[in-house]
């Protein structure tokens, strides 16, 4: 049962440096398109859509997966 709650919260830690990490890339998007990249910028966000949509998923997964550990 240890190592339930362990690998719980182990992935949400992961998920939370992966959100952080996006935040970054984002400022940095941000900044690449004030100085005029705005064809990198709009591929760096491109892909920042995908993370943002897999993390919400991934975000659900762990809410179910910590809630199951608390039903134990």
């Amino acid at each position: 049962m240890h190592h339930k709650q362990l690998t719980a919260s182990t992935l949400a830690r992961l998920h939370q440096n992966q959100v952080a990490l996006g935040e970054a890339v984002w400022q940095l998007a941000k900044w690449i398109e004030q100085r005029g990249s705005t064809e990198v910028a709009q591929g760096v966000r491109g892909q920042l859509l995908l993370m943002t949509q897999n993390s919400a998923l991934i975000n659900q997964a762990l809410s179910e997966l910590i809630e199951s550990q608390l039903d134990t």
